[in-house]
């Protein structure tokens, strides 16, 4: 069973209860003051749920993480009374001779630093598998912005101020991609392996269950998350740039773009792995791998086509209804709201003896016609 608001996740105490998103219910909604605001609370139910299954079940091991990140920005980026970031350097050296030149105390916090960033990959690595693939293309996407920045600063070292066209290629071709890496590659992965999941795992002969499964598995928080660690990674580049961009002697080193530097990183990680584990979260019980479909089609793991019973249509407005035909000519129906059981119209019910209607309401119109009514009729000829 997937996890995404249907179940508890993984070392999740049996005895609370599985919380899913449509069980989120707002103590004030704005749709009661307009309509028009709807849509308001149907994010706000989506980050309420999100935050509730955060606070369930995040703990130690996403704590380190995100300390992890906190410890190799702030050993990374600040001098720690050393003086050697703040005064400039030497600008004639670079790479590993840039490395072996640095005074001890400074290497031993690079190399800390770098220590902390490799153990916060490792633990993503660990505890994501099924997102594996795609957090790899969000490192890539995250360092090409980083070299776009550091680029863009080099012949402008005030970018954006007094800067040419030229000092735009580098960040906007690395924003491009970033925009492919994370929105047409990760984000379609994601959406699509959902789609195929609730096709194939929560179908079921009433639309309004099916409807609940694709409301249980939205993903427009997640989204709204991916959106935000693009515009964290792109802040995080340029006060980092920004900040060490000066020729020495560096008169005016300013700790406020160090600071923002260390913060906007910070959240950059936070929102990666909300990114990483919400799918993880979600999908992580059903699924072993996140591709988009053309990408299964390509690993030869495309799944196969089945053919699906015809859903009933109301003959007045061509909403879906709960009636459903089998490939085999047999008509179901749902005996009522407070009973789950399926059968021939005009039969008794399965579960509670009731007999099924031979009639039905449209869900969308209220229409109240006869069943045979909401399915095609194939021709004579």
């Amino acid at each position: 069973m997937d996890k995404g608001g249907a179940a508890p996740a993984a070392g999740t105490d049996s005895a609370r209860e599985p919380l899913r998103l449509t069980d989120v219910q707002l103590p004030r909604r704005f749709a009661d003051k307009d309509e028009r605001l709807a849509l308001l609370d149907i994010f706000l139910e989506d980050f309420t749920f999100h935050l509730a299954m955060i606070r369930r079940h995040w703990g130690v091991g996403e704590l380190t993480c995100l300390g992890l990140v906190f410890a190799g920005m702030v050993l990374g980026a600040w001098d720690l009374g050393i003086g050697e970031l703040a005064g400039g350097g030497d600008y004639n050296r670079w790479g590993l001779s840039g490395f072996q030149n640095l005074s001890d105390l400074s290497l031993m916090l690079g190399l800390l630093s770098i220590i902390a960033w490799t153990g916060f990959f490792v633990a993503l690595w660990t505890r994501y598998p099924i997102m594996r693939e795609n957090m790899v293309y969000l490192w890539i996407a995250m360092l090409v912005v980083q070299l776009g920045s550091i680029s863009s600063h080099s012949g402008s070292p005030d970018f954006p101020a007094d800067s040419t066209s030229m000092d735009w290629v580098m960040p906007v071709i690395s924003n491009l991609v970033l925009f492919f890496l994370s929105i047409v590659v990760v984000h379609r992965a994601v959406i699509e392996t959902r789609d195929i999941h609730v096709e194939e795992r929560h179908s079921h002969p009433d639309p309004r269950v099916v409807q609940k499964a694709w409301r249980d598995h939205s993903l427009r928080a997640w989204s709204l998350s991916l959106g935000m660690w693009m515009i964290m990674v792109n802040l995080m580049s340029w006060s980092g740039s920004h900040a060490i961009s000066q020729r020495p002697p560096i008169d005016d080193y300013s700790n406020l773009l160090v600071g923002m530097f260390v913060i906007t990183g910070f959240l950059a990680a936070a929102f990666m792995m909300h990114v990483l584990w919400y799918p993880q979260f979600m999908l992580g019980g059903a699924e072993d791998r996140i591709q988009s479909v053309r990408a299964r089609e390509v690993a030869g793991e495309a799944p196969e086509t089945v053919v699906k019973a015809e859903q009933g249509k109301c003959p007045i407005c061509g909403g879906s209804t709960p009636a459903v035909r089998h490939e085999s000519g047999r008509v179901e129906v749902p005996c009522s709201a407070d009973c789950s059981g399926l059968g021939k119209p005009g039969t008794s019910c399965p579960e509670c003896d009731t007999v099924l209607p031979i009639r039905i309401e449209c869900p969308s119109c209220s229409s109240n016609t006869t069943i045979v009514s909401h399915f095609s009729r194939p021709e004579a000829w």
